[in-house]
């Protein structure tokens, strides 16, 4: 819900003379939902609120639809031309220096690129910088609640058990079969899920020794889709308790098919797993510091230890993203990579941390969930993280 005493306290935080919502027949889908609109109630012409640090709001509607903000607070102005339309406008953000707007400089973070580049024109002609709403985007898009933090720890719960069904799955066809096939292990993950009532946006990531190598691999798409003995099998899944407002655990974790687990494995893993923990390491020590940390910090912590280990170009992705009630959420990601990420870490918020090193014979991920707290406390969720490979045989 909408709560206007919340985004004005958090304008003042951040040093903002106001916040400018637009949006354009759907254009700006964080708008709208910082606004309370239903997902499936679009608008035909253009219209903006303006939230001032202080005092209240300004609505710019067309007359055809003048009545699209009612719901909201504050004076309104209505247009019908497009000269009023930019008039208005000015009338809208007079007085105001810094104004946020979904908007990323340069395009470096096109998650909140909701705006285009002739709307942030029109606003900077009435003499006003604009810059990133990025931040105040995630007070209400990533920040959970204590029932969804809850929610996350019971969806966990689930996530590693279906770890350890998919494990005996494949350990039991091994020794019945001899063989077993990627697609049906993902299968038998998703009947756990449906048993227990959980929900995914997407089937798990179940692959087999080269396949593996690809982060984004769909499970029974390759040639080779046989898990059998000394196989390397890499499993990413994600699902949420099926109840309204939950959010994900995302976890990712590797195995070998076999008593004991080859050096080659074990010597990739060990990388992948220091970055892991210095990522984690730098989240904690920032927010026990009570530093502001933006996401490129925490990409760069672990990006640097796979680095100096020689494998910088088999790391392909980010090191992590957000996650909220879709599986990939609308907070801060953890990337140095594909965008810079300069939104911060905030209280209330949750994120993976999965970096990786793929080879062309395999790819290795370690992936564990982060849960700041609303004291600023750290809690990494998925279990204890995975410390060596997973010698399936002996194991299960």
């Amino acid at each position: 819900m909408f709560d206007l005493n919340r985004v004005q306290q958090a304008l003042t935080e951040f040093s903002l003379d106001g916040w400018l919502l637009y949006d354009f027949r759907g254009s700006n889908l964080l708008a709208r939902r910082v606004l309370g609109f239903p997902d499936d109630v679009i608008s035909s012409r253009r219209f903006c609120y303006f939230i001032p640090a202080n005092g209240p709001p300004r609505k710019l509607v067309h007359r055809i639809e003048s009545g699209v903000l009612d719901q909201l607070s504050g004076e309104k102005l209505v247009y019908l031309r497009w000269q009023e339309f930019e008039s208005e406008l000015a009338t809208l953000v007079n007085g105001s220096k810094t104004v946020a707007m979904e908007y990323s400089p340069r395009n470096s973070n096109p998650y909140v690129s909701r705006v285009d580049a002739g709307m942030v024109e029109l606003v900077r002609q009435q003499g006003v910088n604009v810059v990133s709403s990025g931040n105040l985007v995630q007070l209400f898009e990533a920040v959970w609640d204590d029932e969804q933090w809850e929610m996350h720890l019971e969806a966990e719960k689930h996530t590693l058990a279906a770890f350890d069904a998919a494990w005996r799955f494949i350990a039991n066809h091994i020794r019945e079969k001899h063989t077993v096939t990627e697609k049906s292990v993902g299968d038998e993950i998703m009947n756990y899920f449906e048993k227990h009532d959980l929900v995914t946006s997407h089937p798990p990531i179940v692959a087999v020794d080269a396949h593996s190598g690809d982060p984004h691999y769909e499970t029974g798409s390759g040639s080779e889709i046989e898990i059998r003995n000394g196989s390397f099998v890499l499993i990413d899944l994600w699902a949420k308790l099926n109840k309204p407002r939950s959010v994900y655990s995302d976890l990712t974790r590797v195995g070998f098919v076999g008593q004991s687990v080859p050096e080659c494995y074990e010597k990739i893993f060990s990388i992948v797993a220091q970055a892991r923990d210095a990522a984690i390491l730098a989240v904690t020590s920032a927010l026990s510091s009570q530093r502001p940390l933006p996401g490129y910090e925490v990409d760069r912590a672990a990006r640097g230890v796979i680095d100096k280990a020689g494998h910088a170009q088999h790391f392909v992705h980010r090191t992590g993203h957000s996650i909220g009630q879709e599986t990939h959420g609308n907070g801060a990601n953890i990337d140095d990579l594909e965008t810079h990420e300069e939104r911060h870490i905030l209280p209330r918020t949750c994120f993976s941390i999965e970096p990786g090193i793929y080879l062309p014979e395999f790819g290795i991920r370690s992936e564990v969930n982060v849960y700041v707290d609303g004291s600023r406390q750290v809690h990494v969720t998925g279990g204890p993280p995975q410390r060596t490979v997973i010698p399936i045989m002996q194991q299960y």
